[in-house]
């Protein structure tokens, strides 16, 4: 990839992260390596943990725990979970060595004060012309707006979560 480019994927609607994974699949059919980084999700069954391990240029990692971080109250487990991300996003953003880098939930981790809102515009500032960085979440700020490149908001209209249907394996995880 001559020139990389910065996709955010926001808003209250379904579909962020699983947008991120189509243009994951899309990439990866065409040669190229992607590496996802998962903030704020760990230890659930996960489709996209087993999908990925049939396609040796994609790679997942989560820094999350079971369970949910709330916003002014974090625990010291959920700020170091999010930290380690952190490094480790700067370290393989800042390698080049791969075409896409997914920050999959930053935007929530930034909200929830887990990590910095400077440390992912220097991220972004500073990332390898070659790269492509897409950040998902809800919750992204004005500044991430405005130095991306591809901004896409999904809007919730209607979801069976309304009706007290819980998440489903395969749609929502």
């Amino acid at each position: 990839m001559s020139k990389g480019f910065v996709h955010v994927y926001t808003g209250n609607g379904k579909g962020k992260t699983t947008a991120s994974l189509g243009f994951a699949l899309r990439a990866l059919g065409h040669g190229f390596s992607v590496y996802m980084i998962q903030f704020l999700k760990g230890k659930m069954n996960y489709g996209e943990l087993k999908a990925s391990k049939r396609f040796p240029d994609f790679k997942i990692v989560q820094y999350g725990r079971a369970g949910f971080a709330v916003k002014g109250k974090p625990t010291s487990i959920d700020v170091d979970l999010a930290e380690k991300g952190l490094q480790h996003a700067k370290e393989i953003v800042g390698s080049g060595r791969y075409n896409i880098v997914i920050l999959d939930e930053v935007n929530v981790a930034i909200y929830l004060g887990l990590i910095q809102l400077k440390d992912i515009i220097e991220l972004i500032r500073n990332k390898p012309s070659n790269v492509e960085l897409v950040l998902t979440g809800r919750y992204a700020s004005e500044e991430i707006f405005e130095l991306a490149d591809y901004v896409t908001q999904m809007v919730e209209v209607k979801h069976p979560y309304k009706k007290d249907v819980r998440a489903r394996l395969g749609v929502e995880y």
